[in-house]
């Protein structure tokens, strides 16, 4: 099958042999595992930090968003059956979705949304499942609930933020505050249901004064947390609660300790790569999600579609996704 590889680490986007296409064997599935036949992926940051760490032992597949067609079943599959559409973000832990076939453990995949085609669902599962797992699994926020609480998100426009905007104006009944820096990830931002959007450009604490907050009681920092830092710690209600999903290079601790803050990692790839005993959670979030979506209280977050699923077309994608310019998801649809 065609697949898009990377071999060497650390290469710029620019060079061809960053992201190239080969052919290599269509993948063994396991007794639980889908073999779907990929229609269309998303790019997301994950994509490029893998392709910028250690060197593979063999050429490795990257990319973590799918949707497609499921051509065979394992043994002990219950959830789905062959013809069924899905959409996954799938583990880190096993080869990713720039080819023509995935597998997929049946307990992380969901029944595709039956209002949208292939193309529009693959813009969803990893930062579905991340939005979810943050708001729900870490802040603890409560569906239908949390009135006169806030939650500030930090980088609202990208992949995740988009979902968890919307999630949290739909679910709850949060003030929900996003950040962004321009006029068209503003825009962007509020469309999607932000109550209201300040810039993360300028100090965040005098913007919320002008809307009359003094303080916030969740934070969902989505990007460059160390240099904000400081910022989420001041304005944090006491006993307020932090969750990220980036990598700060330092991040000291102590001064949260005088509010009785709680610091939360977010990583969607934990249930999959540990076999967690809730891993199927996965599989409800994205049937929920599925929900959601075809009956109009969720929307896709697809905002570019570049093509068809080639090298050159994913090398544009990692350069667009490393320059932090990307608002929403970039998506590829079929090969050649």
């Amino acid at each position: 099958m065609k697949a898009i590889v990377f071999s060497q680490p650390g290469l710029p986007i620019s060079d061809k042999q960053a992201l190239y296409q080969t052919e290599v064997p269509k993948p063994e599935y396991g007794e639980r595992d889908l073999l779907v036949k990929i229609e269309a992926i998303a790019v997301n940051p994950v994509d490029t930090k893998v392709r910028h760490g250690d060197k593979p032992a063999t050429p490795r597949i990257l990319g973590w968003d799918a949707c497609g067609r499921i051509e065979a079943v394992g043994r002990d599959v219950q959830l789905f059956k062959p013809g069924d559409y899905v959409y996954y973000a799938g583990s880190i832990a096993r080869q990713g979705c720039y080819a023509e076939y995935g597998v997929v453990d049946e307990r992380i995949a969901g029944h595709k949304p039956s209002s949208l085609d292939a193309t529009h669902a693959a813009a969803l599962p990893l930062t579905s499942i991340t939005a979810w797992e943050l708001l729900f699994d870490r802040l603890g926020a409560v569906e239908n609930q949390e009135q006169g609480r806030s939650l500030l998100v930090i980088g609202a426009a990208g992949g995740v933020g988009s979902m968890l905007i919307q999630l949290a104006s739909q679910l709850t009944q949060l003030r929900v505050i996003g950040t962004a820096s321009r006029p068209e990830t503003q825009d962007w931002v509020k469309a999607l249901g932000a109550d209201d959007v300040i810039d993360h450009s300028k100090p965040l604490k005098p913007q919320l004064a002008t809307l009359g907050i003094e303080n916030v009681d969740y934070v969902a920092s989505l990007t460059h947390t160390d240099d904000y830092f400081n910022q989420i710690i001041d304005i944090l209600i006491p006993q307020g609660k932090l969750a990220l999903i980036d990598d700060p290079k330092v991040l000291d601790v102590m001064p949260m300790k005088r509010k009785a803050l709680s610091l939360h990692w977010e990583l969607m790839f934990t249930r999959p790569v540990f076999q967690t005993a809730d891993m199927i959670r996965q599989h409800e979030i994205l049937d929920r999600v599925a929900t959601l979506i075809d009956n109009g209280q969720l929307r896709t977050t697809l905002s570019e579609n570049f093509g068809l699923i080639n090298a050159d077309n994913l090398r544009r994608a990692h350069a667009l996704l490393e320059q932090g310019q990307a608002k929403g998801k970039i998506v590829l649809a079929g090969f050649e």
